[in-house]
């Protein structure tokens, strides 16, 4: 999932395939780059900067020079992360503006000395990606589509269950659990489910039962007119291309709700 500091996974070493299904992820105008690094420079946004082994050490953006074409993150000398990703000098950075999740890859690295303090420069990034935060957007799926989550009940593994999302966000959903069915507990760790958004939309999620409710009837949602329960679940989502392909849908999602005022 986007968990907070992890960065968002591209693909394999960022495949030209798996990144032309990102394309409108990317912030393509250099000067829109340039204005959301000073943004982050200018609210002394947290950032996370991460090797390809792991190691990560968190920072804060301190100059963004666009005639030299360098960006400026403060460092800690004596940290042992920061030694490591220099030598490795390959990092990805995720930071927060507000809802957005922003992430870009640096390389290049120099550390530099200057009254009293130091700095990693490296060139300013070519690529900078923009995500929706996680949890932040919660989409109210449609009934036309029938969104379903399919798993193995997890007190009784030779029950496979077909379970309809009411609604869905980057960390979860909530299923609709027919009254004729055995009821789960808060707490309860289902396991991996198929997710299916859409007939483009299919992957795979651990899911975590997290809350249950009543929700009356089924027909309010034009299901079949029986008691049932809410679910709230966290998820876990597949490695691969499980992300791109959720934070698609549901910026898809956002885009036509705003279009049609829902």
């Amino acid at each position: 999932m986007f968990a907070d500091t992890r960065p968002a996974d591209l693909g394999p070493a960022g495949s030209p395939q798996a990144l032309a299904r990102l394309d409108e992820f990317r912030i393509d105008h250099a000067r829109e780059r340039l204005t959301l690094l000073r943004q982050l420079r200018d609210q002394s946004a947290a950032v996370s900067v991460s090797a390809p082994d792991g190691t990560s050490f968190s920072t804060r953006v301190w100059a963004v020079d666009e005639q030299r074409g360098t960006l400026s993150l403060e460092a800690d000398e004596r940290s042992p992360a920061l030694a490591r990703v220099l030598a490795l000098d390959e990092a990805t950075a995720v930071a927060y503006l507000q809802n957005i999740k922003l992430q870009f890859d640096l390389g290049g690295f120099v550390l530099v000395h200057g009254h009293g303090a130091s700095a990693v420069q490296a060139p300013l990034p070519r690529e900078v990606w923009r995500f929706q935060r996680r949890g932040s957007y919660r989409v109210r799926t449609s009934e036309a589509a029938l969104p379903m989550a399919r798993f193995r009940h997890p007190s009784l593994p030779e029950m496979a269950l077909a379970l309809r999302l009411l609604d869905v966000s980057l960390g979860g959903c909530a299923l609709w659990l027919p009254g004729d069915l055995p009821p789960l507990q808060p707490g309860t760790e289902i396991g991996l489910a198929h997710i299916e958004l859409d007939a483009h939309t299919h992957f795979s999620a651990s899911l975590s039962l997290q809350h249950v409710s009543c929700v009356g009837t089924a027909s309010d949602r034009g299901d079949r007119a029986s008691p049932g329960l809410r679910m709230g679940c966290a998820w876990t989502l597949a490695r691969g291309n499980a992300e791109p392909l959720l934070q698609r849908w549901l910026d898809q999602a956002q885009r036509s709700q705003r279009r049609y005022g829902s």
